[in-house]
Parts: structure tokens; C-alpha cells; sequence
């Protein structure tokens, strides 16, 4: 169950009611689908006769009504969730109520607010929706920055192309080329709540065209080297930080290249990554390039290149810091 207390009974019941259209206007930009009001991230905390233990949960809209719940105890993944066993259930809109049942315990979604009760109503929990933001979001590229994209125009980039209100679509692939040094990238995720694993908001950013930081819609997942936030076949996150889809997130990535001697390779690429400013992989050995991957390993400078695996993926505030191979092998 996504959202049973340790000292409540493993059966437990997820009630979400969901919001009809007329109930609410959707904001500007936001789908016109009552699930998307529904899913995302809710944080409070619950209560037992002695003491009260802090409590997030992850919705994630799964399409038609579907939904899919994931409860962390002590907070969300990045802030506060204390890496204990996840509970997880699902369950789906039946007479404008979404359901997850089982048991006596029951919680109810209403205006942003997801209510726990115990057996006779008791209110054992409140939980409040809420929208997190990366610490690095909206960040300004430093003194001597190679600026690849400021919702101006995509000229830094082969095939660039925008969307009509600024945003670089996926697909491209940037002229300069770089060895080591610090990329920073904001991407927004689609929402596609019918499609599953590969097939949901997909896309990647290749750091010299060679070493994919997989970009995809994996909230309320695991967390695999295939999923968001992985070094694609090298790595999982050390924690799952994917918001929601059509938040804005964030890499930022540390990235020392790979170095070559005589024509063979003599040390491996490494990648120090925060995702939505929390550090997910840590000077991490990339010993290959992605299968597929544009560019072959080799000692030449690479691009940055944002697969097109048919996504509506959007980018913004793309730029590259440029450091001498003395100062990354200090990342």
C-alpha cells in the first residue's frame, strides 16, 4: 500500500476522488484531463497514538482513470524519504471516484488534499499536494560560458528547432563540441499517461554525443540505469528525483573525458550528476559509449546531443562550462 504507516495493518485503502473538468478550469498550459489533476506528489504526515511520522506519496496518472501510488516514510525521494521499502497499489475511477482499496483504511483526494482515515473515519493523516522545484532551476551560465540555448533562437544547434513559445525541441544536435567540463540542461517531460516503461516522455542527453543521461517520464518508478536520471547501461540513480511530467527539472552534469594513448583508450569517461540539484551519481567510471550512441568513443571533442525517440520533449537554459583536464579530474 503507497501510504501505510508502519503501525497500521498492511491492508490499507486509497480513495481519490477525482476532479471533473467542470469542477475546475485547468490552468494555462496544463491538459485538459482530470488525471493530471490528480497525480503528483503529496506530503504531511500521519499519526499513531504516540507520535506522528512524516509520510510523501507519489500518484501517477496511468490513463482513463488509472492511477498507480507509491508512499515513501519519512518524505519524498530527495527530501526526507529515509530509503526504507516502498508500498505501492493500484487502482482506477469508478463514478468519478479513484479507488485503491483494501481493508478498513481509505483516503480520500479532495482540492489538493489527500485524507487518511482509519477504521470508523478517524483521521489518522493529511497530506498536501505539492509542486517541488530544483534547487538549480533557472540557473544563470557563469563568466565564460558557452550558452547553447536561451529560448532566443537554436542556431547553436544542427536541425535546431523551436517550439512557438521558446523551447527547444529534442532531435538536435549542438555545433560546438567540448571535452571536460560542466553542462546545465532544464528539460520538461510530456504527459502521456497511457504510455508505459520506453514509451513515456523518452528522449536523452548525450554528453559528446557519446554517453546518454537518459531522459524519460519515470515518476513513481524505481529507478533503473534505463530510467530517468541513469547513465544509460553504465548505472542506476542513486535515487529516483523524476518530478512529475511537465515540471521543469534539471541536470547538471560533471563530465571529464575519456583519455586516449597511442590509440587506446588509458582512462575511462567519468560523470558526477545532480538531477533537480540532488547529487545522483558521484564520479561515476562511464567505461563505454551508449549503444547506438552518435559518436564512437575516440580522444576528439564531442557535442551535446537530445535524442528524438519521438517524444514531445522540451529543453531550455542549455549551457557548457568549459574546464582545463587538471581542474575536472578534481570533480
Amino acid at each position: 500500500m503507497p501510504f501505510c504507516p508502519s503501525w497500521v495493518p498492511l491492508s490499507l485503502a486509497l480513495v481519490a476522488c477525482s476532479m471533473v473538468l467542470s469542477a475546475a478550469e485547468p490552468k494555462e498550459g496544463v491538459p485538459n484531463d482530470p488525471d493530471f489533476l490528480i497525480q503528483g506528489e503529496y506530503l504531511g504526515e500521519v499519526t499513531k497514538p504516540d507520535s506522528k511520522k512524516k509520510l510523501g506519496v507519489q500518484v501517477v496518472a496511468l490513463g482513463m482513470g488509472r492511477f498507480h501510488a507509491v508512499g515513501y516514510y519519512g518524505g519524498l525521494p530527495g527530501d526526507g524519504w529515509d530509503r526504507s521499502d516502498t508500498r505501492e497499489s493500484d487502482g482506477e475511477t469508478v463514478d468519478g471516484v479513484t479507488t485503491f482499496q483494501e481493508g478498513e483504511y481509505t483516503a480520500q483526494i479532495k482540492s489538493g488534499t489527500m485524507v487518511i482515515t482509519a477504521e470508523g473515519g478517524v483521521v489518522i493523516g493529511e497530506l498536501q499536494k505539492v509542486s517541488r522545484q530544483s534547487s538549480t532551476l533557472d540557473a544563470k551560465p557563469p563568466a565564460g560560458a558557452v550558452v547553447l540555448f536561451d529560448g532566443k533562437n537554436s542556431g547553436q544547434f544542427e536541425n535546431g528547432k523551436m517550439t512557438d513559445d521558446g523551447l527547444l525541441m529534442q532531435g538536435v544536435t549542438s555545433k560546438p563540441k567540448f571535452q571536460n567540463g560542466t553542462l546545465h540542461i532544464e528539460f520538461q517531460l510530456p504527459f502521456e499517461p497511457e504510455g508505459r516503461g520506453q514509451g513515456r516522455g523518452n528522449s536523452g542527453c548525450y554528453v559528446q554525443s557519446r554517453y546518454e543521461v537518459q531522459v524519460l517520464d519515470s515518476f513513481g518508478l524505481k529507478g533503473e540505469h534505463t530510467e530517468c536520471g541513469g547513465i544509460y547501461t553504465v548505472k542506476a540513480p542513486d535515487v529516483n528525483l523524476c518530478y512529475p511530467p511537465l515540471a521543469w527539472q534539471t541536470y547538471d552534469i560533471e563530465f571529464t573525458a575519456a583519455e586516449f594513448r597511442d590509440g587506446k583508450k588509458d582512462k575511462n569517461a567519468r560523470m558526477t550528476i545532480r538531477h533537480n540539484g540532488v547529487l545522483i551519481h558521484d564520479n561515476v567510471a562511464v567505461d563505454h559509449a551508449t549503444p547506438g550512441a552518435p559518436v564512437a568513443e575516440g580522444p576528439e571533442p564531442g557535442p551535446i546531443h537530445l535524442q528524438d525517440h519521438g517524444h514531445p520533449v522540451r529543453y531550455r537554459n542549455i549551457w557548457f562550462v568549459e574546464k582545463k583536464p587538471a581542474e575536472a579530474g578534481r570533480q
